[in-house]
């Protein structure tokens, strides 16, 4: 399965995730949704964040434009809240899983969406 169709299938095709990414380690992308564009350095800002978080909490996080307000972060996940709506960040093995959902999703469905897909691709060695 192509990281296209993990972001088009397994993260927008729930209907709960209206913008998805697939990140290298390094940073740089694998796969994207339409018109969500994630620079390199906030990609890196996320992966440095699930190694030190202090600054993310400090000063939000900012992906594609939008600064969220960090409510949860630890080395395996950073969830960030901003209006109705949020991001889910997933760091795997190998790559970064960026969800962002808004108000016609619960931020538990969201959540579990990404962090689904994220173990699948830990047991699959991704």
């Amino acid at each position: 399965m192509s990281w296209q169709t993990y972001v088009d299938t397994n993260l927008l095709g729930t209907q709960k995730i209206k913008q998805a990414s697939i990140h290298g380690l390094d940073g740089n992308p694998w796969a994207t949704s339409k018109d969500f564009s994630i620079k390199p350095a906030e990609a890196t800002d996320v992966v440095n964040g699930f190694k030190n978080a202090d600054g993310l909490r400090a000063s939000g996080l900012k992906i594609n434009g939008v600064k969220y307000i960090v409510i949860r972060a630890d080395d395996r996940s950073i969830y960030g809240k901003q209006g109705t709506g949020g991001i889910i960040c997933v760091k795997t093995k190998t790559a970064v899983l960026f969800g962002v959902y808004d108000e016609t999703a619960q931020p538990g469905e969201a959540t579990k969406i990404v962090e689904q897909l994220a173990d699948y691709l830990i047991s699959v060695n991704y």
